[in-house]
């Protein structure tokens, strides 16, 4: 489907203003202002004395006297977590920290495939056999209001420290540490091993422990910052930067081993997203969870070794599952002509729980609308479903609530469980909701930074936006539209997977990468005008380092 383009109008008064009291570009002056960065100092400039005081956090007082007495009285610790990047990093900072504390501390970390996300009463059973008596949640625990309950029951006291959006119950606890609380006035959006890093600095700070006892840990936050894909702006921005810049000399072993083994040119946002947080995510989507966490947590290298190439392993496994299933999704979408409906419903027997939510995603990116897989088992179906912008898929499901056996999620993604004689019925319902909110009318908007020449574009203006690094959500690599381009050459690459063309303006050429794109090899032709969508990077090749656009969207000038 064709995207619309909306091009980013600035105020001239507000650019200027920009440049001369920061001394920067006008591109870089525009970028910030698209970006409607509140402290633009701190963005620039922000350092690790920026961090706030974790103790202005709600409860925070409360967690680490309850520490405190724990350390005192020699009391066995369960840190129970979550199996994905957030989790796994959140667990071992956590338990690393704890530990050096000389704690008497052990982790729970549920299986993906038979227990499902956050605390359940059968792990807290587990837990108070192994003589635990206080149990600290990280990444999860903010909606587990009867888990609690029972945990007090079985005598287990526990903290909570989570990131997620509270409902008007809370759980009671010891504590909840939480910033997305209403009465917490810190900033909100950290990720779950971001609160977790907050509760060892205050840790630090009560034992008056030395910065670096907690700072070493930037480089494990960082990884779970940017892989949950929370906000970088802030403290987020301030614990990305300087977490990938600790990578580059990390002493966690398994981080090493992962790095050599992804072998990305540079070690950055897009290397954790599309490299790091994968193949760790793979573990938990596989049902080996516990191995991601062992490869952070070892101290052996022949383990650490081992394990990276099981997770390597994992990662590649599950690549063949998730194309396997899209091949068959996309198979009975056409053949049942569901492209042609406002919704896509689609199942299958023996489909991988742990891979449908990523298939969901490239169906929905596919065809543009909301889709939900599911895969059947035993009479039951359970599924995960994705949305576009403008489609409130949660909200859609309350209202076809009959026909579901539960749900949860939010507006864009959602998981969902239906007996199977009700999906029928189901996928009815949902399409009539879908067409009365008129989802057919719902266009795809690409927003695009700046219109910008060839003339524009050197080495020095490419540069420049790595002042904007690290690039994730609210931050996005900046897209620019080139208009009226010649095409000088254009073939397809990796057989027919990608596209590769150059185009001129006036004198200037450039070359420009369309991935997943070589399909429009045959669309176009040399000579034909066209206006392109996408970023600057810099490509280094035989040692030769040349600009060239990555392609977003292409469509002929008019």
């Amino acid at each position: 489907m064709q995207k619309v383009w909306s091009v980013k109008k600035y105020d001239k008064e507000k650019i200027n203003e920009l440049v001369m009291k920061y001394n920067i570009s006008e591109m870089l002056a525009k970028l910030i202002l698209a970006r409607e960065i509140e402290d633009v100092d701190m963005f620039l400039n922000g350092t690790l004395e920026d961090l706030k005081d974790p103790y202005k956090m709600k409860d925070m007082e409360k967690f680490v006297e309850r520490i405190n007495k724990a350390k005192e009285n020699n009391e066995k610790i369960c840190i129970y977590g979550d199996y994905d990047v957030d989790g796994i990093t959140s667990i071992t900072v956590m338990y690393k920290f704890l530990k050096k504390l000389g704690l008497n501390v052990i982790y729970y970390l549920p299986d993906r495939l038979m227990e499902g996300y956050g605390v359940n009463t059968g792990a807290l059973d587990k837990i108070k056999n192994e003589g635990v008596k206080l149990v600290i949640t990280v990444d999860c625990g903010i909606t587990a209001v009867e888990e609690v309950n029972y945990a007090k029951s079985i005598g287990l006291d526990m903290c909570i420290t989570d990131h997620h959006e509270c409902a008007d119950k809370l759980p009671e606890a010891v504590c909840i540490v939480n910033p997305k609380q209403k009465d917490d006035e810190t900033f909100s959006m950290l990720a779950g091993v971001g609160v977790a890093f907050k509760c060892i600095t205050a840790l630090a700070q009560k034992y008056n422990m030395p910065k670096d006892s907690y700072l070493k840990y930037l480089d494990i936050v960082a990884v779970g910052t940017i892989s949950d894909i929370v906000p970088l702006v802030d403290e987020n921005r301030i614990i990305s930067k300087y977490g990938l810049e600790m990578m580059k000399e990390t002493k966690n072993l398994g981080l090493k081993s992962l790095l050599n083994i992804i072998n990305f040119k540079s070690i950055d946002s897009t290397m954790v997203s599309f490299g790091m947080a994968p193949r760790i995510n793979a573990c938990g989507r596989m049902g080996h969870q516990e191995e991601a966490l062992n490869l952070l947590l070892s101290k052996e290298e022949n383990e650490v070794k081992e394990l990276t190439q099981k997770i390597n392993e994992y990662n590649k496994t599950r690549q063949e599952i998730e194309k396997n299933i899209y091949n068959e999704a996309v198979e009975q979408i056409e053949k049942e002509g569901l492209d042609t409906q406002n919704t896509i419903v689609v199942s299958g027997k023996g489909w991988h729980h742990g891979v449908i939510g990523i298939v969901s995603s490239k169906i929905t990116e596919l065809y543009f609308k909301p889709s939900i897989l599911l895969c059947e088992e035993d009479g039951e179906c359970k599924g995960s479903g994705r949305s576009i912008p403008g489609f409130d898929l949660h909200e859609a499901l309350m209202e076809c609530n009959d026909t579901i056996d539960k749900f949860g999620g939010h507006a864009m993604a959602v998981g969902i469980n239906i007996k199977k004689e009700k999906v029928e019925e189901f996928k009815e319902e949902f399409e009539k909701i879908a067409k009365e909110k008129e989802v057919d009318k719902i266009i795809p908007i690409l927003n695009l930074d700046a219109e910008i020449k060839l003339d524009d574009v050197n080495k020095e203006m490419v540069d420049s936006l790595k002042e904007l690094e690290p690039f994730g959500e609210a931050n996005k690599m900046p897209i620019f539209a080139f208009r009226n381009l010649k095409i000088d050459s254009i073939r397809s690459l990796s057989e027919g997977k990608h596209l590769r063309l150059s185009v001129k303006d006036n004198k200037n050429i450039i070359n420009a990468i369309g991935f997943n794109m070589g399909v429009l090899a045959d669309t176009y032709r040399i000579g034909d005008r066209v206006d392109i969508a996408g970023n600057l990077e810099i490509n280094s090749f035989n040692g030769v380092d040349s600009i060239q656009i990555n392609i977003k969207d292409i469509m002929k000038s008019i």
